[in-house]
């Protein structure tokens, strides 16, 4: 356990490590209900249900203000109930531990 929603992410460059996928299993089990998707690279992923679209909206701000605070931005899908956010690196192609600590906070702010 790394306590992910404690830390913060750094500026991340073109040469920034990759997470290893041995680290894989330790920093999901932080992260209930994310899973890793292979899409052309690895990405987290988790999708959130709302009962309304108005909640749908609030934490779809809330978490792009989040991701502006901590100057690392997800693909957020906004939908009536539901909101899919993924992280993932862009400069990297792939995870980077920013990856881990922003999801973390993403579940942070669904629970309160």
């Amino acid at each position: 356990m790394k306590n992910l929603k404690g830390q913060k992410c750094v500026a991340c460059t073109i040469d920034a490590p990759l997470v290893d996928e041995a680290e894989y299993s330790e920093l999901m089990s932080d992260l209930p209900g994310w899973e890793i998707v292979k899409e052309e690279i690895n990405k987290l992923v988790k999708v959130y249900t709302f009962s309304n679209y108005q909640d749908s909206i609030n934490f779809a701000t809330n978490v792009a203000e989040m991701a502006e605070i901590e100057d690392h931005h997800p693909a957020i899908l906004l939908e009536w109930g539901s909101v899919r956010v993924t992280w993932w690196s862009h400069k990297i192609k792939g995870l980077h531990m920013n990856d881990f600590i922003c999801a973390a906070k993403t579940d942070q702010l669904k629970s309160g």
